[in-house]
């Protein structure tokens, strides 16, 4: 156990995804994962393990932003010893190719910054997605016919932002899309020497101001998921 992680050592498979919404992570293991058992339920943050096809997984939240998913993050991998962190969540396209319900891919992720940055002082430190489960994500994605981008997105440190420069600036980049957590995901999994990705759901548009209705995001994300465990087993 730790400060915000109840669950027993062993209880906590080695391939762990991470919604950000607990009751995402308690639907998707219902849904995916056979015989789910929840493992942790401190401050309300759920997670599950089960199995997939045969193999372990475990499913938890890791709330809003970064520096709730670094707490997360961090006591998976130093108390846990997790091998590999996927993230599965929305995000809000930046791109004009990029559409509702499409895949996003996360290459790289840029961010103005991240709970990372007392460490990294005056280096401008670019982390970056798994190579092989990058590879194994655009495989599974591309197999089921949907959208799919593979890039860069933009790991924002507020959810409502009134820099409209920002997004242009991004837009003009190639930023694909913005969401909040992807950016110390990766600086911890280089730290750390793990395996680690982010899979995102386009759930609404900055450019277009359109959104996904409230009925069509559960399955639209359910290709996430499965895209997110084909990756992590191949």
């Amino acid at each position: 156990m730790t400060i915000h992680i109840g669950a027993k050592l062993g209880e906590i498979a080695d391939t762990v995804l991470l919604p950000g919404d607990p009751l995402r992570a308690k639907w998707a293991a219902e849904t995916f994962l056979d015989n789910p058992q929840c493992v942790n339920k401190v401050r309300g943050m759920l997670g599950f393990t089960g199995t997939w096809r045969g193999n372990k997984v475990t499913i938890h939240g890791s709330g809003m932003g970064m520096p709730s998913l670094s707490i997360y993050v961090n006591e998976l991998i130093k108390d846990y010893d997790v091998k590999t962190l996927i993230r599965i969540g929305s995000a809000g396209a930046m791109s004009p190719k990029v559409k509702l319900r499409d895949v996003v891919i996360a290459m790289t992720a840029s961010s103005l910054s991240t709970p990372s940055m007392g460490m990294f002082k005056e280096i401008n430190y670019a982390p970056c997605a798994d190579f092989n489960l990058l590879e194994a994500a655009v495989k599974a994605a591309r197999s089921r016919n949907i959208g799919t981008h593979v890039g860069g997105i933009y790991s924002a440190d507020v959810f409502y932002d009134e820099r409209p420069d920002l997004t242009e600036q991004m837009t003009r980049h190639g930023i694909l899309a913005v969401e909040m957590e992807t950016a110390e995901l990766y600086n911890l999994a280089a730290r750390y020497d793990r395996r680690a990705l982010a899979v995102c759901t386009i759930s609404d548009h900055l450019l277009t101001d359109e959104a996904l209705p409230s009925e069509d995001r559960e399955r639209s994300f359910g290709d996430m998921v499965e895209i997110a465990l084909e990756a992590a087993f191949s």
